[in-house]
């Protein structure tokens, strides 16, 4: 198997995946962009030193990212050239264990995403199953037995050169502030390889739920599970738990586990409504205030950047954040979004203008009479208000702002469900 890994189609598929993903330089400083000429220079040594098994990884690099939830997530950022190879071994490993997974899991396996998961959540709302049983795994990818996971994964793989590299992934190390520390448990997330693992030690929760004949889905480390009343919720909760932390030596944030309605918890940045023929999925309420707090960052009216690079910055955030949300059903967010970001931009650029003199000649050159020019470029009004002024609220529309090239929210969003 480690020769398929190696193979000369195989690792150009690889690279052009690593090149196309991009990231950040591992502990060596090397940028994706420099891998192709290391690897000219290199690769018969480090493909020689593979096969023998004396190849040594090298540490990943720790850093700290903000979680939704709060607190911070450690990732760990491997170099380009340990990307290459865990992206090689990705791509053969993959076909060999993805058909084994569960129909439950969505994360991180082809054909499947997380849009799915919810639909399937959604389904199980409409057959009755309306008491969510929300589990939540504390540190899952620094938790992982490695013995574990190299037992089922030699089930599999008969390859001992392979095994014995993917266990030096596995204890590479972390390099923190300049100090190499070992990992003896864990699989850093932040390279290709990751999530096969996570999904390889997680499918033995998903047996053991199909096993029971529970209505679940499963994505990544989220694991919701459905059933009918409040009292088979809880016993649920506290034999899934069990397991998890018993079998699969886990730990269960019981902080942040519930039992609860589906309406009031989020799954994926989704939530749903009560409706018991056809739930609508909608946007969480953290999700919704996560996107205003980058739109307000971006329009922020004490930053002096020009207008037209905002509208740059909103169309490239906006663009990937409204191609994953359009999978709610309540169009509304989207209108009230579109206005809500008009509004901050026309108070950007009332800010902009400055002196009375200047908004007035503004004003005039909008189609504003003279009279009405004078009286609001000297009004003592704050921004905000005048932002949602009739003056500006005609003269600065919608159409004003496409003109200046902003993309309209609803306008994806109707384009986006059309194609589906």
């Amino acid at each position: 198997m480690i020769e398929e890994v190696l193979s000369r189609e195989n690792m150009l598929s690889a690279l052009a995946r690593v090149e196309a993903n991009k990231g950040s330089h591992g502990v060596d400083g090397m940028s994706v962009k420099d891998l192709r000429r290391h690897l000219v220079q290199n690769w018969q040594t480090i493909r020689e030193s593979i096969k023998k098994g004396t190849y040594e990884p090298s540490p990943v690099r720790r850093v700290e990212i903000p979680k939704r939830s709060g607190g911070t997530c450690l990732l760990g950022i491997p170099t380009v050239t340990d990307r290459l190879i865990q992206q090689a071994i990705t791509q053969v490993l993959t076909p060999v264990f993805d058909p084994m997974f569960s129909e439950h899991s969505y994360g991180f396996r082809p054909q499947r995403r997380g849009h799915d998961a919810v639909r399937k959540a959604r389904t199980f709302m409409q057959e009755g199953y309306r008491i969510m049983v929300d589990i939540d795994l504390e540190k899952f990818f620094d938790r992982v037995h490695h013995d574990r996971l190299m037992a089922r994964l030699s089930k599999e793989i008969t390859d001992k050169t392979l095994l014995k590299l993917i266990r030096k992934y596995l204890q590479s190390g972390v390099m923190v502030e300049g100090l190499v520390k070992p990992t003896l448990e864990g699989a850093p997330q932040g390279g290709p390889l990751s999530p096969l693992p996570s999904n390889i030690v997680l499918d033995e929760l998903d047996k053991e739920l199909e096993k029971r004949n529970l209505r679940f889905v499963r994505y990544a480390d989220d694991c919701n599970i459905y059933v009918k009343t409040w009292k088979a919720g809880q016993r649920v909760k506290e034999s899934v738990t069990r397991f998890i932390e018993k079998k699969l030596k886990l730990k269960v944030n019981q902080t942040k586990s519930a039992v609860d309605r589906p309406w009031k918890r989020k799954f994926l940045g989704f939530t749903f409504s009560w409706d018991k023929a056809y739930p609508k999925v909608k946007i969480s309420k953290s999700s919704l205030q996560r996107v205003k707090a980058r739109f307000k960052e971006i329009t922020s009216r004490k930053s002096p950047t020009p207008i037209e690079e905002r509208i740059k910055k909103l169309n490239q955030y906006l663009t990937g954040w409204c191609g994953y949300y359009a999978l709610v059903d309540t169009p509304g967010i989207f209108k009230e979004l579109d206005e809500w970001t008009r509004r901050r931009l026309r108070m950007c650029m009332w800010k902009q203008w400055k002196r009375s003199q200047t908004k007035v000649k503004r004003l005039i050159a909008l189609g504003v009479s003279r009279s009405k020019a004078h009286e609001w470029g000297n009004t003592r009004k704050k921004y905000w208000r005048i932002a949602c002024s009739p003056i500006l609220h005609t003269t600065m529309n919608k159409q004003y702002w496409l003109n200046h090239g902003l993309r309209s929210l609803m306008d994806r969003y109707k384009h986006l469900r059309n194609m589906t």
